[in-house]
């Protein structure tokens, strides 16, 4: 009898467990409006001037924005990105053009492409339709560098690049990895470079760039 009551027991916990699972699975779904939720975050101007003042032996003040271009397309959304160092805004370091799509209902992809000459779009972001007069086939695709985004449990949403996948050269790196975390108020990004022998040869080193949104 006692062997019984425990074996019942058992099934309920597994029962229970499971249906928890379920429901973990179901609520962590991702559907349209976490898409839209998603591209509220990334949308606006950042900088990371408080943990640059905190801690300015290991971050620079550094500003960003991410403005959507071409809004009538159909295929997700697409950000025009610029980053710069405060000292020299009308020189960004990097300029990329995201696309921002669902991937069925596990997971936000954030594709990556380059710009020829994107010198020459600086300060772009300050435009009502940034990047009006060009297309896709004129961006340079990142393969291996789009960042998997999925939903945490508090609202906010983590990504990453995968492993080794993005390969870079910039100061002898092989590889480069990216990780992000979106919430309403800040962007927390970790952007490293690592050599062949996996020794980290550029980027921050103690965690993430904490970039404060000011501005939608």
């Amino acid at each position: 009898m006692k062997s019984l009551t425990n074996i019942k027991l058992l099934l309920l916990l597994l029962f229970c467990s499971f249906t928890f699972q379920s429901a973990q699975a179901q609520k962590n779904r991702l559907k349209k409006k976490d898409l839209l939720k998603v591209k509220s975050m990334m949308c606006g101007a950042f900088d990371s001037r408080a943990q640059a003042m905190q801690d300015s032996a290991n971050y620079m003040e550094i500003h960003l924005h991410m403005v959507p271009i071409w809004k009538k397309r159909k295929d997700g959304f697409w950000l025009y990105v610029e980053q710069a160092v405060a000292s020299a805004q009308d020189r960004p370091y990097r300029q990329r053009v995201y696309h921002v799509y669902l991937a069925g209902d596990t997971a936000i992809i954030s594709e990556v492409y380059e710009l020829n000459k994107p010198l020459r779009f600086a300060g772009a972001w300050k435009e009502n339709d940034p990047l009006k007069n060009l297309n896709t086939d004129s961006l340079v695709s990142r393969n291996g560098c789009a960042i998997m985004l999925t939903k945490n449990t508090d609202g906010t949403f983590h990504g990453k690049t995968g492993e080794k996948t993005c390969p870079s050269n910039l100061r002898g790196a092989s590889y480069a990895t990216s990780e992000v975390t979106l919430s309403q108020e800040q962007m927390v990004s970790w952007d490293r470079g690592f050599n062949a022998e996996n020794k980290q040869v550029w980027g921050a080193e103690k965690g993430g760039y904490i970039f404060r949104k000011r501005s939608n």
